[in-house]
């Protein structure tokens, strides 16, 4: 498990835990609570929508490094196998 996935599963955790003590120890009315609480998913989805395209940037990225690589090396066997005039 990566970092980022332990930080969201951290902030999962949080988020759930405060809801539920807001829940019991809230000194407001219900429709208060429900708006503070919808705030907080939106937040909580908000976040997890930033984090999921920081990951997929992250592997679009890390997909071209190695097509590049993987190219490169087909290039040198082609090469290699021209010199030794096999292809």
């Amino acid at each position: 498990m990566n970092d980022s996935s332990k930080v969201l599963i951290g902030l999962l955790a949080g988020l759930a835990a405060g809801a539920a003590l807001g829940l019991l120890f809230a000194p407001e009315a219900g429709s208060e609570t429900r708006e503070r609480l919808g705030q907080s998913f939106k937040d909580l989805s908000d976040t997890i929508k930033e984090k999921a395209a920081e990951e997929l940037d992250h592997l679009s990225s890390l997909k071209e490094k190695v097509v590049d690589s993987v190219k490169g090396k087909m290039n040198k066997d082609d090469e290699y196998a021209d010199e030794l005039d096999i292809a």
